[in-house]
């Protein structure tokens, strides 16, 4: 099975001024690069966070078909969740399960590909826009990442003046790494995310910058170029690039009160990274990696030391793999002691991961409800509740709370 989602502050430094964590990691199997050294002591294999936090676990809906993103809708209106076959479905917030949303674009439902990520327009209660990404059928077998908006009608069952505004370039034979996730900035910014599609010929598409392969995207709300982009004026699709040297970026989020945007990407076999993203950056993919290929060779030449080589490293990095789908920050009151803290769900892990961060360092980590099995998306509710969704063929929508609130 395939495994996907500045200067460190000195160790004891960042645990002074961290709760009090445990001596011991987080347990996990063995690691599949034990030869890389991190490029600093906070890179990897956190202490373990002494949690005695019990989670509760509610099924909202069930039914859903491998379900890939989640969109909390305003007041009490319920929730948007995709699947990746192609359908858009409302979900009611006691559980009542839509018929699926007219107008949704055409989508290549082939391996990875096909609906994917959703999320509401800064200002959705005066337009109703709601944002999509995709696998978008190019013709001969052929697709790419695509995003597009529409407006959702008042009683939730289509989508109208529905505007595709990104395409991936060029096509791909590989239904494999599309990314996807979407975010908007507190500016209005929309960043989109994409994967390299995975072959070895293609992964290096990712240092292209006349491929937008293994990418972070910046965009208007209507697909235009932004001021502020680091490759204006080069044309397109350079100007769209805001970071390369990607992999598969399936995690995405803003960090609350401030304008750092992280992102959760798969490694190879070991490796996967949370980086902090900025203007212009390259993260070194493929050339760099904690990782390696599946069947133990040597990605490129193996190297791992991203500063030496000219590229930017992850502030953390996961070997053995969680494979992460989304991530966000939680705020919220029900789980006050997270407040501010990653949470970054896992498919191959399981559940959650939670990391929690001194500035740009991690200084703890913890798991929890790993018995869900694969996890998806993470998304905060209204009342501070966290949404998961789990990524099966009968998939759920499932509400956590403490196991005192429950």
């Amino acid at each position: 099975m395939l495994r996907q989602t500045a200067s460190a502050l000195g160790l004891t430094a960042a645990i002074a001024a961290a709760p009090v964590l445990a001596q011991d990691k987080v347990e996990e199997g063995p690691e599949e690069r034990p030869d890389v050294e991190p490029a600093f002591a906070e890179q990897t294999n956190a202490p373990a966070l002494d949690s005695d936090v019990e989670i509760a676990t509610q099924t909202i809906a069930g039914d859903l078909v491998h379900p890939w993103g989640i969109a909390v809708l305003p007041g009490d209106a319920g929730y948007l969740v995709t699947e990746r076959p192609g359908r858009l479905r409302h979900v009611a917030r006691d559980g009542t399960l839509s018929q699926p949303v007219e107008g949704v674009p055409e989508v290549y439902n082939e391996e990875q590909g096909g609906l994917l990520d959703v999320t509401l327009a800064p200002d959705f209660d005066e337009s109703r826009r709601v944002y999509l990404t995709y696998a978008k059928p190019m013709g001969d077998g052929m697709s790419g990442t695509a995003a597009a908006y529409g407006t959702l009608s008042e009683d939730r069952t289509r989508l109208t003046d529905v505007q595709e505004i990104f395409t991936q370039e060029p096509p791909s034979p590989t239904p494999m790494h599309y990314g996807s996730r979407l975010v908007f900035d507190g500016e209005g910014h929309l960043y989109i995310t994409t994967g390299e599609h995975f072959t070895e010929e293609e992964r290096h598409y990712a240092q292209d910058m006349d491929k937008t392969y293994g990418k972070v995207v910046r965009l208007t709300p209507e697909g235009e170029v932004p001021e502020g982009n680091p490759f204006a004026g080069q044309g397109t699709p350079q100007e769209q690039i805001w970071s390369l040297g990607h992999r598969n970026i399936q995690g995405a989020a803003m960090r609350p009160g401030t304008d750092e945007f992280w992102i959760i990407e798969h490694g190879p076999a070991g490796g996967d990274e949370l980086n902090l993203i900025k203007a212009g950056a390259n993260y070194g993919w493929p050339e760099v990696t904690y990782g390696k290929n599946y069947d133990g060779s040597p990605v490129t030449g193996g190297d791992y030391r991203h500063e030496e080589a000219g590229f930017t490293p992850p502030r953390y990095y996961w070997d053995p793999v969680i494979a992460p789908g989304d991530m966000t920050f939680y705020q919220g009151e029900l789980f006050a002691e997270w407040q501010g803290d990653v949470l970054a769900s896992g498919l191959v892990s399981g559940g959650l991961a939670r990391l929690e961060l001194d500035g740009p360092t991690v200084v703890g980590e913890d798991r929890h409800v790993s018995d869900l099995g694969r996890v998806r998306d993470v998304a905060i509710d209204q009342d501070g509740s966290i949404l998961v969704i789990t990524d099966y063929e009968d998939g759920r929508l499932v509400r956590l709370t403490p196991q005192s609130a429950s």
